[in-house]
């Protein structure tokens, strides 16, 4: 797993840096996807979490969901062409999970891709991300996890 500035990037995930983004292939045709623990860590502990409706369609760029924290509120942009097909009700209930476990329980949405081959061209394999994400932090001036990596 790359450790960068103490957020841990899980090996086994996609992401998309720009926009702090992480994907995972589930075997069953869906992809599952989260805020990466930098995400976690600039917005700090989430209040509230609105996903879009199961059935949905969503286009690349667009927001899958509405993140709120107590110094933030912004969309949870994807990637790719694709359809929401599984919402995180535990994550509506409690959002801090989004915070505290971003790569376990606090996962976003399940989307089934329009052309998931060629959506993983544009992402970033996680043994390869540590050194965009140190680019990207520096230029974000964005010092670290901190707590959360610990």
């Amino acid at each position: 797993m790359a450790t960068v500035r103490g957020c841990d990037l899980p090996d086994d995930l996609l992401y998309d840096v720009d926009n702090n983004i992480w994907y995972r292939e589930n075997g069953d045709g869906t992809v599952t996807l989260g805020m990466t623990a930098v995400a976690a860590a600039m917005a700090g502990p989430l209040v509230a979490f609105t996903p879009k409706k199961v059935g949905r369609g969503v286009k690349a760029g667009k927001s899958c969901a509405t993140v709120e924290s107590g110094k933030w509120v912004g969309p949870a942009k994807i990637a790719f062409d694709a359809e929401v097909t599984e919402i995180n009700e535990d994550l509506v209930g409690d959002p801090k999970m989004g915070a505290s476990d971003p790569y376990g329980v606090g996962w976003l949405v399940k989307v089934k891709a329009e052309d998931w081959d060629g959506a993983k061209a544009g992402l970033v394999p996680g043994s390869e991300v540590a050194a965009p994400y140190e680019a990207k932090m520096a230029a974000d001036e964005f010092a670290g996890c901190g707590e959360l990596a610990a």
